[in-house]
């Protein structure tokens, strides 16, 4: 009887989604550097805005949409308030450090395909 465990051809390594997210997300230092200034962005904005309430402080929260954009500006149009703005900045950041990463790791390895896909 044969082990139903063992396969006929290479052994491939078993990757598991947080593997996956991790690869996509923090695999390149371009993109953990993009969520950094991201996340101080954010950071920025939300001391402005409730921390020290100046007169420009309204327009604060537009600098981390514009650095999200194009994923921020879409998910910024459903309802919802503060909780909208936060998922908004966050899903553009995340969506935009997996093209980050997805352009460095296809330059670096130039016309070979990727040995991990």
């Amino acid at each position: 009887m044969t082990d139903p465990s063992r396969s006929a051809g290479p052994a491939r390594p078993v990757r598991t989604l947080l593997h996956r997210l991790r690869r996509v997300f923090l695999g390149d230092v371009l993109a953990v550097v993009y969520l950094g200034l991201c996340a101080a962005l954010l950071g920025w904005a939300i001391v402005v805005t409730f921390v020290d309430a100046g007169e420009d402080a309204s327009f604060a929260g537009i600098v981390p949409l514009l650095a999200t954009a194009p994923v921020s500006l879409l998910l910024f149009g459903l309802p919802g308030g503060a909780v909208t703005f936060l998922g908004a900045v966050a899903g553009g950041a995340l969506a935009n450090a997996a093209v980050i990463g997805w352009c460095a790791r296809a330059l670096r390895r130039g016309g070979r395909p990727d040995p991990a896909d």
